[in-house]
């Protein structure tokens, strides 16, 4: 499962989260914080994690979208694993790569890309999944993520102008199983579709005990 969220963060928060992150100062080799795979074709720059403007920006983002209604319905989070400021300059890319299956001993069930950078002011720079039916290229205005498994392939392609910031994080879902996850959000849609009336009172119910008993079955 993969989907964007337009508007993960409100606009008050974003410009607060671009002051707070444009600093060069608070970044270091993104090679730091790399898996040894990945450490060999990572190069780009992370802010430092416990910098206080850093903590402020990251309890910001994990609030918001361990609130946002779509992330509850598709991801069922449990916990952040982690969440990393990145920035890549002209020259700068991440290539093919798959992330850690745990980070700061957490399982990594969801990844996502929350892009802080306006699109028009780089060049390069998209986030690129590798799928078994072709290659998502991702690129979308600040303030929107792109959510998918973290399970799958993928890199940034080089930047070859600009400055391109973001927000990468993972998160352990309550459901195991990605098929399961699946079925909950379907069932979950389901009843976000069926209109709450007298008509649809005995279906909305017979969804509501099968969402609760997949619930019990499947959830951590």
């Amino acid at each position: 499962m993969a989907f964007f969220i337009e508007n993960a963060i409100d606009n008050h928060s974003l410009l607060a989260i671009q002051d707070a992150v444009a600093d060069k100062s608070l970044y270091q080799d993104g090679k730091l914080t790399a898996g040894k795979t990945a450490r060999e074709v990572k190069l780009n720059l992370q802010a430092d994690p416990n910098a206080a403007a850093i903590v402020g920006v990251k309890q910001k983002i994990a609030a918001a979208l361990d609130a946002h209604p779509l992330i509850k319905r598709a991801v069922y989070p449990k916990q952040f694993a982690k969440i990393i400021i990145s920035r890549y300059q002209a020259g700068m890319e991440y290539g093919a790569h798959i992330d850690e299956a745990f980070i700061d001993s957490t399982r990594t069930d969801i990844a996502f890309t929350l892009f802080l950078s306006d699109p028009d002011t780089y060049s390069g720079g998209e986030l690129e999944i590798h799928k078994s039916d072709g290659v998502d290229h991702v690129k979308l205005p600040a303030g929107s993520a792109y959510v998918y498994s973290a399970d799958t392939i993928h890199r940034v392609t080089p930047v070859t102008s600009g400055v391109r910031i973001a927000a990468v994080g993972w998160i352990q879902s309550k459901v195991r199983l990605a098929t399961h996850r699946q079925t909950l959000f379907d069932v979950n849609e389901a009843l976000e579709l069926l209109p709450r009336n007298e008509e649809n009172a005995a279906a909305r119910l017979n969804l509501l005990k099968v969402k609760s008993n997949l619930e019990r079955l499947w959830c951590d």
